[in-house]
């Protein structure tokens, strides 16, 4: 993938990365992070991975080799939740 010269810091993105190949089927396997993109130097992309909707999974750093990055786009901040709708989707 062209990836950019630049991305500016604080951007959400979604980035989809390879993630080897399924040893059963053989096709390829990716993997997504979705959060807010911390720095740039065309070589590692580090981001701020979004915690999980359901809760199961809490923020966290993450570093991204350009090498293993297939996609790569930005996506608008995550609704916020109103009030008394807590679990009902």
């Amino acid at each position: 993938m062209n990836l950019p010269q630049s991305i500016p810091s604080g951007i959400r993105v979604v980035v989809r990365v390879t993630d080897g190949t399924d040893p059963y089927s053989g096709r390829p396997q990716y993997r997504d992070f979705v959060g807010h993109v911390r720095a740039w130097d065309g070589k590692t992309l580090r981001m701020r991975r979004d915690a999980s909707a359901n809760g199961a999974r809490p923020e966290e750093d993450v570093a991204i080799d350009a090498d293993r990055i297939v996609r790569m786009k930005p996506v608008p901040e995550r609704r916020a939740e109103r009030p008394g709708w807590e679990g009902k989707r």
